[in-house]
């Protein structure tokens, strides 16, 4: 007999949300008997229970264990091609395989590991090349945006990003790779954040974010302190370029920063 969103032909009862696969059960009257009706047992004179609340400290570890995997991929503590289970990578944070688990699943969608089935995941192997296409396609993308936020933001504007751009000098002078990193990435997200696209905001960082991860045998993860107090410096440069509006000069310097890392 056909059924539709009403349940049983006939019944006119609403149909509760539940996951596929599942036997689909009217809704009870009363929120009291909801619960225990489902079950068959009685409830009557039972106090309705509160919803559980969302698991919020799983979730923040995943989030942190997320953080750290990305900051060892930067630094080079994750190399490129070896194989790490969740269970040692737990042992490390002091957690267990799980958020571990979870947080190499995104660092898979992400494109930095891949998937091992019964071992683990393997760092992916990167060379020039790959660094240098992604140099070329964050060029295309952020040229033109900060050529034209330099013709209509105000200096003011401009001068709100300097804490951030000096940020970027002292981190790279601490030689943390990690550190800079997110420095970084903070400082061109603001810019960015200037043209009102999120979407272009988030493909953006993404990357970046990519641009940053260790090469087979060299590359940012090999990055000495000197190249990144160079690189750092390039933003405060840039930003006089863009509060002067001189659109020649933040071609050549947004040009000439890709260009480096890549």
């Amino acid at each position: 007999m056909k059924q539709d969103a009403q349940g049983s032909a006939g019944t006119g009862e609403p149909w509760s949300a539940v996951p596929a696969g599942q036997a689909r059960v009217p809704r009870q009257a009363g929120a009291a008997g909801a619960d225990g009706a489902a079950r068959g047992e009685h409830t009557h004179g039972e106090p309705a229970l509160a919803r559980p609340r969302p698991v919020i400290q799983r979730a923040s570890v995943r989030g942190q264990i997320v953080d750290a995997l990305r900051a060892a991929l930067v630094a080079g503590d994750l190399r490129p091609g070896e194989v790490y289970s969740a269970p040692v990578l737990g042992e490390r944070f002091g957690v267990s395989a799980t958020p571990v688990r979870e947080a190499m699943q995104q660092l898979a969608i992400e494109g930095a590991v891949e998937v091992v089935p019964n071992r683990g995941f393997r760092v992916v192997e990167r060379g020039a090349r790959e660094l240098a296409e992604l140099a070329e396609v964050r060029s295309l993308i952020e040229v033109p945006v900060m050529l034209k936020l330099a013709r209509t933001v105000p200096a003011e504007r401009w001068a709100e990003l300097r804490p951030l751009a000096e940020a970027t000098v002292r981190a790279a002078s601490s030689g943390c790779r990690a550190t800079y990193a997110e420095s970084d990435r903070v400082f061109h997200r603001a810019v960015l954040s200037l043209s009102g696209n999120e979407q272009l905001v988030q493909i953006a960082e993404d990357l970046h974010r990519r641009a940053q991860w260790p090469l087979v045998g060299g590359g940012p993860g090999g990055r000495g302190r000197a190249d990144l107090v160079a690189d750092a410096h390039e933003h405060t440069a840039l930003l006089d370029a863009l509060i002067a509006r001189d659109l020649d000069v933040v071609r050549v310097l947004v040009g000439e920063h890709f260009a480096g890392a890549g």
